[in-house]
């Protein structure tokens, strides 16, 4: 099932504020445990250097006999602790460094698996080495670090459930805000259709009574009256439009109005509607579809918004002389139906390619193009039937959209495939 717009803003915004409070107990996860880390570090090296201090000045081991030893050398022997001592120990060289310079030297080796602390120093008329092991302190360590990660495990199990919980409660506003959002504006272009459709048919008839008289300026006026209502009786739909595939669940194949649509049928049906304006414009229009079309599944009125808004967008931006084709033609060997629109219009910037199919967006520049609610509502209604939208464009050098949509049955033989027919060709003098 695909999700509906709202409900993809508002899985985005659970997601953010969840990882947002996860990251956060992370991180304080983190800080307690580095200061715990830092705070037994520390604790510990104090303790090793007061050993090795103690044994050093006294001459005699402060800790247990296990962990520490004491070497002392008059220059013609060695004397040691009670345990033995680890090999290569005492450290001769260390011995003999400080016995010739005075000056005490501190030193750590690492074998058989742990750490030894060593510290070599002039005590009267000899020389003390001082060696602490440090095999319990590496131990506390490691046993630290399990604890802190079976603590951090637990504890980013919790910061994922609270992030859950938190995500829910904190978007559930605006969830319900989108849902009554969707509903005002179904139910207010539902309620705007009929008297912006008697607006529109009033309209038309103070033009033709207008026509009959000599007062031009009022004709012109009432023209852009009719066309203004037009267009705001097809906003009205859009949004309705919108609306419903938004509210409604699943894909738009699953929907109880859908049907097998013949894609061909749509397209001819748009060529045939914008006839007369393509000719009033200048541009010539022309339509091909490959012969045994497969057929989608899905709501008819939706896609035939979608070819009719292709090809008034491209009518839109298609000077006089220009030229729009438009196609239908079978893909993935018959699994897919692909409707393209071609125009040698003005074009866009690519890096709009992306935005042009967000609500009302403007191109940069100082005659920026506006691209309103139909391509935003063409996006909605090819992803509500799980096709795609590819467009390519540069500025000067026209436009070209292509639509994709999965194909209801199996496709035609190769034989039908493979040949094309014109749909309809509109063409105005130049």
């Amino acid at each position: 099932m695909n999700p509906t717009p709202e409900e993809r803003v508002v899985r985005r915004a659970r997601l953010r504020i969840g990882s947002l409070v996860g990251l956060v107990i992370a991180a304080l996860l983190g800080l307690a445990g580095a200061i715990s880390y830092g705070l037994l570090l520390h604790s510990q090296e104090r303790q090793i250097a007061g050993e090795l201090a103690w044994g050093v000045e006294h001459g005699t081991i402060a800790g247990p006999p296990a962990c520490s030893w004491i070497f002392t050398s008059d220059g013609t022997s060695v004397d040691t602790g009670v345990t033995v001592p680890p090999d290569g120990f005492p450290l001769r060289d260390a011995i003999t460094q400080v016995a010739a310079t005075g000056v005490p030297q501190e030193t750590t080796v690492a074998q058989d698996g742990t750490v030894y602390h060593v510290r070599t120093a002039v005590r009267g008329d000899e020389v003390v080495q001082a060696v602490f092991d440090a095999r319990f302190q590496l131990a506390d360590r490691r046993h630290l670090l399990v604890a802190f990660g079976v603590a951090a495990g637990a504890g980013l199990l919790a910061a994922v459930v609270s992030g859950v919980v938190v995500g829910r409660r904190a978007v559930a506003p605006l969830a319900e805000a989108l849902q009554r959002q969707r509903r005002f504006v179904a139910d207010a272009s539902h309620e705007l259709r009929t008297p912006i459709a008697q607006v529109h048919a009033r309209a038309q008839l103070l033009r033709r009574r207008a026509r009959g008289t000599e007062d031009h300026a009022q004709a012109r006026d009432l023209d852009r009256l009719v066309e203004t209502t037009r267009r705001l009786g097809e906003i009205v739909d859009e949004l309705l439009l919108s609306a419903r595939m938004a509210a409604a669940p699943g894909t738009a194949a699953e929907r109880p109005d859908s049907t097998d649509v013949d894609v061909a049928a749509l397209v001819e049906n748009a060529v045939a509607v914008d006839a007369a304006r393509a000719a009033a414009q200048g541009v010539r229009v022309t339509a091909l579809a490959d012969e045994g079309l497969p057929r989608v599944r899905g709501v008819e009125s939706a896609l035939r918004r979608v070819v009719a808004e292709l090809l008034s967008n491209a009518l839109s931006h298609t000077p006089s002389g220009g030229h729009v084709a438009v196609s239908a033609s079978a893909t993935d060997q018959g699994r897919a139906v692909e409707v393209v629109v071609t125009d040698t219009g003005i074009g866009f910037d690519p890096a709009d390619a992306d935005r042009i199919f967000d609500r009302f967006h403007r191109g940069e520049g100082d005659d920026r193009r506006r691209f309103g609610l139909g391509l935003a509502l063409l996006r909605e209604v090819v992803t509500s039937h799980g096709g795609t939208l590819r467009v390519v464009s540069s500025p000067g050098e026209g436009a070209t959209f292509a639509v994709r949509l999965p194909g209801a049955r199996a496709q035609a033989p190769a034989s039908e495939r493979d040949a094309c027919h014109p749909i309809a060709s509109v063409s105005a003098g130049r």
